[in-house]
């Protein structure tokens, strides 16, 4: 690592469980996430779907630097529907460890759009959030998205080990890059 070698003290099966650990329940938060608005969305009754027009509207702090960004956001089908099935489907796809490169991409980059809707002021005032500077939950998350992509953890106990040995993803390595 950074030009020298890195050793683990412990078994390597450890690793190996704590990221198919990590995979799963980051999945999962995505996919809950994800399921509840879009059953909401859903529902019969159209004063209950789940839109993120009240938040994007009404919900962003005030001074946050892209309050022009999320205030032109508001009320889009387009935004709700990437919001509703990006999160169902990036945390199913992490669950399954099916695209885990991929999804884990898509996954960080929501969780820095809704880090960004955070925020309450610009640079000039230390990126204050409501919980901290800087790093909130959705930092971490993003954080940990990235690791679960770089260290290919959809070969742990998920479907891309299987996929890679197919005939055709081995033709074609650039499949790599959205596996694993």
């Amino acid at each position: 690592m950074f030009g020298r070698p890195v050793r683990f003290d412990y078994s390597e099966r450890w690793v190996g469980y704590s990221l198919f650990l990590l995979r799963v329940v980051m999945g999962w938060t995505l996919f809950q996430g994800g399921i509840t608005k879009l059953v909401t969305y859903l529902d019969a009754d159209p004063s209950n779907n789940w839109t993120a027009a009240g938040y994007l509207a009404n919900a962003i702090p005030a001074g946050n630097p892209l309050m022009g960004l999320w205030s032109s956001m508001a009320g889009s089908p387009l935004i709700d529907m990437l919001n509703m099935w990006g999160l169902t489907l990036a945390g199913l796809a992490l669950i399954l460890g099916a695209f885990v490169r991929f999804s884990a991409f898509w996954g960080a980059v929501m969780m820095l759009f809704y880090w960004a809707a955070a925020l309450e002021g610009g640079i000039l005032a230390g990126l204050p959030l409501a919980h901290g500077w800087v790093v909130d939950d959705h930092i971490v998350y993003a954080v940990l998205l990235f690791g679960l992509g770089a260290f290919g953890a959809g070969r742990i106990l998920g479907v891309d080990a299987y996929l890679e040995n197919m005939e055709f993803v081995r033709r074609n390595r650039w499949m790599s890059l959205v596996m694993g």
